[in-house]
């Protein structure tokens, strides 16, 4: 798949989550084969880019391009001054945000608020588009409300703006995560534009993986929610696109390094005590899935010191070895 100057490896990406997708979790999803890991979504708002929160949302240091960089916001003028500052900053790939369903991003008439106000769409692309030499993406959904499903009318202005590739989310954004993620309307949207379509939603196993792209032509899928505590995911999507065979998930040794180098990028990105903090979902997520998971959470998500968590982590998994089957459960 060609975004722009960029030949990315593969057909799975990391989607942008806010709180998630930090460049620890980044480079960890691209070790296990993401082709693309989207940052977070970033403020177009100037006065917010000097806060802590919007300096690490910009560090991309050590990690693997293309760099995407989300922004998200309402203004076009500020969003394209927010486009030029971030390339300025290390981003390969500039990417709208007209898909988050957050209320408070909703509120002020952002992400996939953006959906009810097609003209006010048109005028973000081609402003963004026009502020850097680099490609520019957009992520949305298939419409703010059921009643209003109009995806595919932005779609074709986006391509015609300049967009250079678009993610599709299978939900409105009234339906939020709930019920089942439809990709009828991604595939309508891939049949009627030239630029590549990335389908997104619901997109939790290889087989599921597969079948959406068979069934919609896209050219590549998007997961969230399915790699957090599942980073190896990735690889097994790519196997099986690759041979049609369910590639077996890692050995419990083999996470336990992944993982335990992971815990350590969290604690030299934050440092103390945010990185504990941070750390704490990620340990529950991974862990939770392994024999006597649950407990070990209860214990461990109270830890407040960094080479506390991270021994007990190391305990937790060496325990692991000799109580769980060679493999991590699916």
């Amino acid at each position: 798949m060609q975004i722009g100057p960029y030949t990315l490896n593969g057909q799975v990406m990391l989607a942008p989550m806010a709180g998630v997708t930090d460049r620890p979790f980044r480079q960890l999803a691209r070790h296990f084969g993401a082709a693309l890991a989207t940052s977070e979504m970033t403020s177009a708002d100037p006065t917010l880019w000097q806060t802590e929160k919007s300096r690490l949302r910009r560090d991309h240091e050590g990690e693997a391009g293309p760099i995407s960089v989300q922004i998200a916001g309402y203004c076009p003028d500020m969003l394209a001054e927010a486009a030029r500052f971030n390339v300025d900053h290390g981003a390969q790939i500039i990417d709208i945000n007209l898909g988050c369903p957050a209320k408070k991003v909703c509120r002020v008439d952002a992400g996939s608020a953006l959906m009810r106000d097609p003209a006010l769409v048109r005028a973000i692309c081609e402003a963004v588009v026009a502020a850097v030499p680099v490609p520019v993406t957009l992520k949305m959904r298939t419409g703010y409300c059921p009643q209003q499903k109009n995806a595919l009318a932005l779609a074709l202005m986006a391509e015609a703006s300049g967009i250079q590739a678009l993610a599709i989310h299978g939900r409105t954004r009234d339906q939020q995560y709930n019920g089942a993620a439809e990709h009828e309307t991604v595939a309508l949207i891939k049949s009627q534009v030239d630029i590549p379509v990335i389908a997104n939603g619901d997109l939790d196993t290889p087989q599921r993986c597969d079948q959406v792209l068979r069934a919609t032509g896209c050219d590549a899928v998007m997961l969230g929610r399915a790699a957090q505590g599942r980073p190896w995911i990735f690889a097994e999507i790519n196997h099986f696109l690759a041979t049609g065979v369910q590639v077996p998930p890692p050995d419990v040794s083999t996470l336990a390094a992944a993982f335990l180098g992971h815990l350590d990028a969290l604690y030299a990105f934050y440092g103390e005590p945010r990185g504990v903090r941070v750390a704490r979902k990620h340990i529950g997520w991974t862990c939770r899935s392994l024999p006597r998971g649950e407990t070990f959470w209860q214990a461990v998500r109270t830890l407040d010191d960094a080479a506390q968590q991270r021994a007990t982590v190391e305990d937790f998994f060496k325990q692991a070895c000799t109580l769980a089957p060679t493999r991590m459960a699916a």
